[in-house]
């Protein structure tokens, strides 16, 4: 990454707005990134520790707001996006699938996602759900990257190795899909985050657009 591209702000993340559906959501202005990850893989825990704050965490939990994609400024330029979580909600499979439904269209057709960050508990084999957003981003050929949560679990051993093994599965798809551990608790595995969002948010337009036109 250039010298002169600084990190964002990321404690100055505020709530925006809430969509139920895809057409709700706001303008496409400024990039966005967006979290996804089943129901028990730690996801506001990491958006906690990212910001600095429960205050997003608990916004997102609002009665009400688990079924919706919440969206979130970062110092008035850029948005972080976090995705409804799967595996344990209990409600009618008809919601269930509307929910995919809106969450497929905004994975699809969102014009400004330049990223996903993917969150898996570190103690779990790769789950359907997640299996599922890896072929997306291999087919929409859109950057994934992955936390391993929850490592402070494990001993330091056993994460890496789970870590080393996850990239070596994955090692056919490049730069495309990358891995790292973290640990909400332990305040570990941060500043990768934030140097990877850092890449995503700040690249420059030119390098972007290049890089799309060499892989058309």
């Amino acid at each position: 990454m250039p010298e002169h591209i600084t990190s964002l702000n990321y404690r100055a993340t505020n709530f925006l707005i809430s969509a139920a559906r895809f057409d709700q959501c706001p303008p496409t202005t400024g990039r966005e990134v967006a979290f996804a990850g089943r129901s028990n893989a730690g996801k506001s825990s990491a958006l906690n520790a990212l910001t600095g704050s429960n205050k997003l965490a608990r916004t997102s939990k609002t009665p009400g707001r688990t079924q919706l994609i919440n969206f979130f400024d970062i110092n008035g330029e850029h948005k972080l996006v976090d995705l409804p979580g799967y595996g344990y909600a209990k409600v009618p499979e008809a919601m269930k699938l509307e929910w995919q439904k809106h969450l497929s269209q905004y994975l699809a057709e969102r014009s400004n996602l330049v990223g996903v960050v993917l969150l898996v508990d570190i103690r779990h084999p790769l789950k359907e759900f997640d299996e599922t957003m890896i072929q997306w981003a291999i087919t929409g050929n859109m950057p994934l990257h992955i936390l391993l949560t929850k490592s402070d679990k494990l001993n330091f051993g056993t994460a890496k190795s789970a870590m080393i093994k996850l990239r070596h599965q994955l090692r056919d798809h490049g730069d495309l899909i990358s891995v790292q551990l973290f640990s909400s608790l332990k305040k570990s595995g941060i500043d990768e985050l934030t140097a990877k969002l850092d890449q995503w948010y700040l690249q420059p337009e030119a390098e972007s657009q290049s890089e799309e036109q060499g892989d058309a």
